[in-house]
């Protein structure tokens, strides 16, 4: 059998989102190779929102994390984690959120992000309230153009202000790069390494102010390699858990394995060169141009439309493919295509034995 067909896969309902834990160990060995100190990995969870991954990667020695939302920050509380940063500047009912993890999750040291002089006002007065000191870091605009402040004399003057700030205390600059994605990698490294400049010369100006020197947390999967060239660095890859087809095509630079596979099944032949499948709007990402998904053991099958419970894709002979036919497919993006699961079945040898809960997926899990 092929390494994603299931023996069992009869009692698997579709569509569905299948892992595979021996790959999803493979692509945490791959990713520590890439770097000579595992502690300057600080994966990202929102690709699994899963808290049976997060202890995959504990058990492997990665203990310091990055998470977008606050369920993710508690998931990473419950797996055990000792270091997670929020990646994300808490405004409203989130500061009392993170303040309450904080507090329920003793042993996890948690952080987040500020890239104005209000918003960290607004989160030390709850942390000051509470006896708390809160560590932060400076969210820096590289060219994302999302959050941040833009590296400069405004940013290190903001830092400043953050370190004579009762109930927060900076410990760092967060860069995220991920507009960055080109697939020479020649001209993403020269992209990156640009972006970068101005970063270091930040760190260097809050040194030579009289600061602790900051930790740097810098880019994502596509700039990851490059990233981990830099002494000290520490490096914020998330996809490589699962992998999927969009970073397969256009980073040939990194390798991982496929361990996230779609299932779905074919309901209805319309002619001789259309089929329809169970797998719409609603359980594959939807946000890319087709094809959202490409099916491994259908590789001609290519998209013609989709709607939100149904997908019609055209073959050179749908009699190959009754109704029933079983389709796996890796889709193009999977952090958004796991949101869509509130379940994941699990394999080992070819054969389901479980399911795990994606639990980050809802925005509230207990806090």
């Amino acid at each position: 059998m092929n390494w994603y067909e299931l023996h069992n896969i009869n009692t698997v309902d579709s569509p569905a989102l299948l892992v595979y834990p021996e790959r999803m160990r493979d692509n945490i060995l791959a990713v520590k190779a890439s770097v000579k100190d595992v502690q300057r990995l600080r994966p990202h969870v929102k690709t699994s929102k899963i808290t049976e991954a997060a202890v995959l990667m504990i058990e492997e020695g990665i203990h310091k994390f990055k998470c977008a939302t606050i369920a993710e920050a508690e998931m990473l509380g419950l797996a055990g984690a000792k270091d997670v940063l929020l990646a994300y500047q808490p405004v409203g009912p989130k500061v009392e959120r993170l303040l309450e993890l904080t507090e329920q999750y003793p042993d996890t040291k948690y952080s987040c992000l500020v890239d104005n002089a209000a918003s960290a006002v607004a989160i030390a007065a709850q942390f000051v309230a509470a006896q708390k000191v809160l560590p932060v870091y400076l969210d820096l605009n590289v060219g994302m153009n999302r959050t941040g402040i833009v590296p400069g004399a405004a940013a290190l003057a903001l830092y400043q202000e953050l370190a004579h700030l009762p109930g927060v205390s900076p410990v760092g600059l967060h860069a995220y790069d991920g507009h960055l994605h080109d697939v020479d990698v020649a001209v993403r490294k020269e992209k990156c390494d640009a972006a970068y400049v101005p970063v270091q010369a930040l760190a260097q100006a809050i040194t030579d102010s009289g600061l602790p020197a900051p930790r740097i947390v810098a880019g994502g999967s596509p700039t990851f390699p490059i990233h981990a060239g830099r002494e000290g660095v520490e490096c914020s890859p998330g996809t490589f858990i699962f992998w999927d087809w969009g970073y397969q095509q256009h980073l040939p630079d990194q390798q991982y394995d496929y361990a996230a596979v779609l299932v779905t099944r074919v309901i209805s032949v319309i002619d001789g060169e259309r089929l329809c499948l169970d797998l719409g709007h609603k359980s594959v990402a939807a946000e890319n141009p087709q094809p959202r998904v490409v099916f491994l053991n259908a590789p001609e099958a290519s998209p013609v439309s989709q709607s939100e419970e149904h997908l019609v894709v055209k073959v050179a002979d749908t009699m190959q493919y009754p109704v029933g036919t079983v389709f796996y497919g890796v889709p193009y993006h999977i952090c958004p295509t796991v949101a869509l699961y509130e379940r994941v079945g699990v394999v080992e040898n070819n054969t389901c034995i479980a399911q795990w809960k994606v639990v980050a997926r809802d925005r509230k899990i207990m806090i």
